[in-house]
């Protein structure tokens, strides 16, 4: 009993005053990583349908890796409805015309025409 004696003293000398400090707040999310900034893919449609800005016409067919407004133009008139998003690609827009007797769906990724369904 006498060994555990110095150590029972030990531990007692110890007061609520002496305790260590807690550990800081982790910093917020924000104060990590730096925020990317929002990629630019140029003119593109919002969602009437309508381009954002005015965009090089340079297409002159509607084939894969045109972009949204050159669609539109080349189609000359807006869509019937316009689906904005985002996936793990970045921007994915689908574009939707109601053609006479069919429809059609224009799938772009990051302004870029990828495929087509009719």
């Amino acid at each position: 009993m006498l060994v555990f004696l110095p150590a029972l003293a030990a531990l007692s000398a110890c007061t609520a005053t002496e305790r260590a400090a807690p550990f800081p707040a982790p910093p917020p999310p924000s104060a990590v990583l730096p925020k990317a900034p929002a990629p630019s893919y140029g003119p593109v449609l919002d969602g009437s349908g309508a381009c954002t800005g005015s965009a090089p016409e340079t297409a002159a067919a509607i084939e894969p890796g045109i972009g949204e407004c050159d669609l539109v133009r080349l189609k000359g008139r807006p869509p019937t409805d316009v689906l904005i998003g985002e996936g793990r690609s970045g921007r994915e827009v689908q574009v939707l015309y109601t053609e006479p007797g069919a429809k059609e769906l224009y799938f772009f990724v990051n302004n870029r025409l990828d495929r087509i369904v009719r």
